[in-house]
């Protein structure tokens, strides 16, 4: 099994304490990726931020109830792992497709919490709203559901996240629409560091929990089936039906979620394109592992490579 939850590993403990990992090297999920870079216990070290977590808006009866709760920072690869949930258990118990599974009110399907949380929290609303806490799944679910964390390489996060503002979101503020890349990356709120440091809080505050799992976006590129299975299996789906799982993969593949987009197939806001005639403005772009490249200068690249240092060891990037 691809998937394994250990709190001893999940919570950094030495590489030769860790769960095992098929294969090896990067591009694995669960507990953390072998690395060969120096672990400090300094280097784990950040002030917590549970002190914050409290969500009094009304929203937070969304960020609720849920079976488990799966936390992103935006462009991670969550609308394909959503795509093929849904499809999976809407095939399985011979419902219409939707991305709103939860219209349906059966408890057959596992109620599943969709949040990019800290990083929306940082970047979304108001003053306001930040001091509500409206973006923050409330901490009493935390330690309720089956933690998710979606992690991608944050460099691929940060070209596709500029992309979607600047190329599919007509809402983002004009100042931010104006901006190029390289000014973007350096970006206090939106750029590459600011999705580093989310990335790092979450991995503090989750990663001694029982109930955490890390899954790498690159992991599950390389091989859904594999990790899709396992992922169904976490959400109590030991043994699923191959032919309706076949189908859902088939229907959650990249060229299929780009053709249905483009049409306007979809019940949801969420995977409609800025431009129909814009790849680049669709929400099912490219999804390729390094795209990052072909977007940034050498100077940029270095820029965030430099960045990239900073990010906790245990995502294995």
């Amino acid at each position: 099994m691809a998937i394994e939850i250990t709190s001893q590993s999940l919570a950094g403990a030495h590489p030769e304490e860790t769960a095992a990992y098929k294969g090896g090297g990067p591009g694995m999920l669960s507990g953390f990726p072998a690395t060969d870079k120096p672990v400090s216990r300094l280097r784990f070290w950040r002030p917590t931020l549970r002190w914050t977590r409290r969500n009094f808006s009304s929203r937070a009866s969304e960020l609720s109830r849920g079976n488990a709760i799966i936390v992103s920072i935006p462009k991670s690869g969550r609308t394909w792992l959503r795509a093929f949930l849904c499809a999976y258990f809407c095939k399985r118990f011979g419902l219409e497709f939707t991305l709103r599974p939860e219209r349906y009110r059966d408890s057959r399907i596992p109620r599943l919490i969709f949040s990019h949380d800290l990083f929306e929290h940082r970047t979304k609303g108001d003053l306001w709203d930040r001091l509500r806490g409206k973006y923050l799944v409330p901490r009493r679910e935390l330690g309720r559901a089956k933690i998710i964390l979606l992690a991608r390489d944050p460099r691929d996060c940060f070209v596709s996240l500029y992309l979607q503002i600047t190329r599919r979101d007509p809402n983002a503020p004009v100042e931010l629409r104006q901006k190029s890349v390289s000014d973007m990356l350096r970006d206090r709120r939106f750029g590459v560091r600011a999705i580093i440091n989310t990335m790092n809080d979450w991995i503090d505050e989750f990663s001694r929990r029982d109930n955490f799992i890390l899954i790498r976006y690159e992991a599950l590129r390389a091989s859904p089936a594999e990790y899709f299975r396992d992922l169904l299996a976490l959400l109590g789906e030991s043994a699923p039906d191959m032919t309706m799982f076949q189908e859902a993969l088939a229907f959650s593949g990249f060229e299929n979620m780009q053709k249905l987009e483009a049409a306007g197939a979809f019940d949801s806001k969420i995977l409609r394109p800025g431009d129909v005639r814009d790849p680049e403005s669709f929400k099912v772009r490219r999804g390729k592992v390094g795209g990052y490249r072909e977007y940034l200068s050498l100077e940029d690249q270095k820029y965030a490579a430099d960045a990239l240092a900073e990010l906790d060891v245990r995502f294995g990037y």
